[in-house]
């Protein structure tokens, strides 16, 4: 049989490389003689270096730069050498998982370590840099991360600011000189999935803010700085973004990559992955798609993860069965996408912390029985006939 392994992350238990190397092993665990490729899916947040390195072929870079608070942390981006491309996410250096919850400051919050990702790219010769934009700790749009590469950002009186969230709202002048120029250089390629513009109730602050920290009553303030912050780069850069598709992702640093990078393209996660791994070509040679992500339910309905491979597997006519540690209205969901099943991993009562740390051996698991029961359903045919 061959099989295609094309599952999302699941949440905090796996990355979706590591659900690729459970779903093998479970299958060669069944059969060794089968034939199994994968194509881990990511969206542009965590997960993008290691779906993409697995695709390419590619190795991990480490640096010490700093985290969303300033502190020294290790980060690591993705690095194909034949191509000079580094796969870099915003995550690594400015994200979420980097800070507890009670740690999250949207004020003192920085992107400075994307920027120091990105400049250790560029000492390494990149002539490609794809940057996935999920996940980010942050809503200083970006300017800690150009701030790293050159800019300098003043306010009234004339005076350089540290840049981080807190600082938006004191922006009157960008130096836009002294920016590295390999900037300039480099094919740009932006993974991220959010179509929000910049400003308004549909903007960074107000859809992204809360998650990074922002407290209700500071949403007006933060919303403030950025516009503010906004007027001041679209005088220095000539170009206005504000409303352009996608310039709210990452806490607004989709504004100052449109704004500054006027050649960079734009394409969803999943449509980058699908690209680069010839989704569509090994799915209609296979016998089986297997996917899956943390929590199936509608909203995967519309996401462009799980869902598009199951398309894709429907328009081939080949059996799409999605895995997953959750699984909300169930019904609806056979009934509304394209997956053939949609089976849970967990086999017994546990918590949720139990779950997590155990997926890749529940997930193995998981992939071994429904290949016994798949066999069983194919020796019951036999006996009809």
């Amino acid at each position: 049989m061959r099989f295609l392994l094309a599952p999302d992350s699941f949440k905090g238990s796996m990355t979706s490389a590591e659900a690729c190397a459970a779903l093998r092993e479970g299958i060669h665990a069944f059969d060794a003689s089968s034939e199994v490729q994968a194509v881990p899916i990511a969206d542009g947040g965590e997960g993008t270096v290691d779906a993409l390195g697995e695709i390419l072929d590619g190795e991990k870079i480490t640096e010490r730069v700093r985290d969303p608070l300033g502190r020294e942390v290790n980060a690591s981006y993705g690095w194909i050498e034949s191509d000079k491309l580094a796969v870099i996410e915003v995550a690594a250096a400015s994200g979420l998982p980097l800070l507890h919850e009670t740690e999250l400051d949207p004020h003192q919050a920085s992107t400075f370590g994307t920027g120091q990702l990105i400049k250790s790219a560029l000492d390494k010769g990149a002539r490609e840099i794809i940057l996935g934009l999920g996940g980010s700790a942050t809503v200083d749009a970006g300017t800690g991360c150009f701030q790293a590469l050159g800019v300098h950002f003043f306010n009234e009186k004339k005076q350089e600011l540290t840049m981080n969230g807190g600082a938006l709202r004191h922006v009157d002048a960008i130096n836009l000189a002294d920016m590295d120029s390999r900037v300039q250089e480099v094919k740009w390629t932006i993974a991220s999935d959010v179509t929000n513009p910049l400003l308004g109730v549909s903007g960074a602050v107000h859809v992204f803010g809360p998650q990074k920290g922002v407290q209700p009553d500071q949403l007006e303030a933060f919303e403030r700085g950025m516009s503010r912050y906004a007027g001041a780069l679209q005088k220095a850069s000539g170009v206005d973004r504000r409303e352009a598709e996608g310039s709210g992702a990452a806490g607004g640093i989709g504004f100052t990559l449109s704004s500054l990078l006027a050649d960079a393209s734009v394409k969803s996660g999943f449509d980058l992955i699908a690209e680069l791994g010839k989704l569509e070509e090994v799915v209609a040679s296979s016998d089986f798609v297997l996917t899956g992500e943390g929590k199936f339910d509608r909203q995967t309905l519309y996401g462009k993860g799980p869902s598009g491979v199951a398309t894709l597997a429907k328009r081939y006519d080949v059996p799409c069965i999605a895995f997953a540690g959750k699984i909300d209205d169930e019904a609806d969901i056979r009934t509304q996408s394209d997956v053939t099943a949609v089976l849970p991993i967990v086999d017994e009562p546990m918590t949720l912390e139990d779950a997590m740390r155990n997926g890749p051996r529940l997930l193995q698991k998981a992939v071994q029985r429904f290949l016994d029961v798949y066999i069983a359903g194919q020796y019951h045919k036999e006996v009809q006939r």
